[in-house]
């Protein structure tokens, strides 16, 4: 009952802040910026509880429970990439201090049909994250509370939604910094009383099989390229990832922002790692999707227990907010104004971007609770992304002046690579493994290289809109 009582006032103490937030929104710049002024420290939180999300935490300690520590190493793929973002990336986004979207900076190289097809992917991959962790939200709630999966995800994603709507950016970002404080505070925690109950480290590297200690664990070399390579690209320069470079008050604090970012996946995915260890040091028939909560459940006295749970949620309900402010500027930026539908003055547009994303929040909503499986939906999601996106929009940050043919034939190929080895092998070679990913980059790079220089001539001019 306490827990309980705690879990809601945590959901009420989210929706206000959020409402807190949107209360001195009055422009579009606002509201989809937050006004660009946030400092190193802000940057650090807002990106931190957007990338850690459902997968991050319940998926990586299922993963650990079944396949050990290697997981979390082939997971620093994507801490290595972050890193790699900081110190590449980062810097290179004085040029698009303007820009507002992906779509924006491809426009820039490519012209303005590619900002058009940008968006629409952005929408797919976006959109289809927020519904896997609406449906997180769901799963969380009836795990611990024996809420219904359908009302669980209704009542978090209603939430997520109206704060969301009325604020953008500036609630996302307000609301993510009280989700980043409860998680790093509560997710150590759970670790902490975890070792407590399974009589500390040493005790627990002596109970669980061997492999699961080893740098491969038991995957082999081949497995664990392939999943190192996932995480490196599964998100990489995703919507939400690109916004957070685009708000800080500086490039410099933009840079930091990400860089600490970066580094503290490190430690948070090796902590969250051995809790999937304590679960099986715990219970070695426990259904592995169940390590974490179980773990929670076990080892957290009354109180704790409710801010563990808040925790949980504060994990898939900064994605979902992310990721959904990113899906409604996406299309409210790339889509209906460069085809036409833009607003009369800065009152409308702001009334635009709120209408958009309810709307987008609505379709979320709906579409988690036609699906069970969160990891489908996320899985699935990746596929529109970093095929045929990934190569151009890392030209485009570098400066590379191209077309929008070069685009549409390298994103043909990409596509092109992830549905042939779908169909050519369905099953990956590890859970979590993403080849048709790999597979449509590899394909899109060589593609983009051939076609820049095949037509690589200064005097084209990138086509208007549709």
């Amino acid at each position: 009952m306490i827990d309980a009582f705690i879990v809601s006032s945590y959901l009420l103490l989210t929706l206000l802040l959020g409402l807190w937030a949107a209360r001195n929104v009055s422009s579009s710049n606002e509201y989809k910026t937050g006004g660009r002024q946030y400092p190193a420290w802000i940057v650090f939180a807002t990106l931190s509880a957007s990338f850690i999300g459902g997968g991050f935490t319940i998926g990586l300690a299922e993963k650990t429970f079944l396949y050990g520590l290697v997981y979390v190493i082939a997971i620093w793929g994507f801490s290595f990439k972050e890193i790699l973002v900081a110190t590449l990336i980062a810097p290179r986004m004085k040029s698009f201090e303007n820009a507002l979207t992906v779509g924006d900076i491809m426009e820039k190289s490519f012209g303005s049909n590619t900002k058009v097809i940008t968006g629409i992917a952005s929408i797919l991959v976006c959109g289809g994250i927020v519904g896997a962790q609406i449906c997180a939200c769901g799963n969380i709630l009836h795990t611990f509370l024996n809420i219904p999966n359908e009302i669980g995800s209704a009542i978090a994603a209603t939430i997520v939604v109206i704060y969301a709507t009325c604020g953008g950016m500036k609630s996302v970002v307000t609301v993510d910094i009280l989700h980043f404080s409860v998680l790093i505070i509560m997710l150590p925690l759970v670790l902490f009383f975890g070792l407590k109950e399974t009589g500390g480290i040493t005790e627990l590297s002596y109970s669980v099989p061997k492999s699961h200690l080893l740098p491969l664990g038991s995957i082999g070399i081949t497995a664990f390229i392939t999943l190192f390579m996932s995480f490196f690209l599964g998100e990489t320069l995703i919507p939400p990832y690109i916004q957070r470079l685009l708000i800080g008050k500086t490039i410099k604090e933009t840079q930091r922002g990400t860089l600490w970012s970066g580094i503290l996946s490190i430690p948070f995915f090796l902590l969250v790692g051995y809790i999937g260890l304590i679960a099986l040091k715990l219970d070695v028939n426990l259904p592995a999707h169940m390590a974490l909560p179980y773990v929670i459940n076990t080892v957290m006295p009354i109180g704790l227990k409710g801010l563990a749970i808040a925790a949980m949620l504060a994990v898939v309900m900064s994605s979902a907010d992310s990721f959904l402010n990113s899906t409604a500027i996406a299309m409210t930026n790339d889509v209906l104004v460069p085809l036409g539908l833009k607003a009369k003055n800065p009152k409308q547009e702001l009334t635009m971007s709120r209408i958009v994303t309810l709307s987008i929040g609505i379709v979320a909503i709906i579409f988690a609770l036609s699906s069970s499986s969160a990891l489908d939906i996320l899985l699935y999601s990746y596929q529109f992304w970093t095929p045929f996106v990934l190569i151009p929009l890392i030209s485009a940050i570098l400066g590379l002046q191209s077309s929008d043919k070069v685009f549409l034939i390298s994103a043909t190929a990409g596509i092109g690579g992830v549905i042939w080895w779908n169909l050519t092998y369905p099953k990956p070679l590890i859970d979590g493994a993403l080849e048709g990913v790999i597979c449509g980059v590899l394909l899109n790079s060589l593609t983009f290289i051939v076609c820049q220089k095949w037509f690589s001539k200064k005097s084209e001019v990138p086509s208007k809109y549709f």
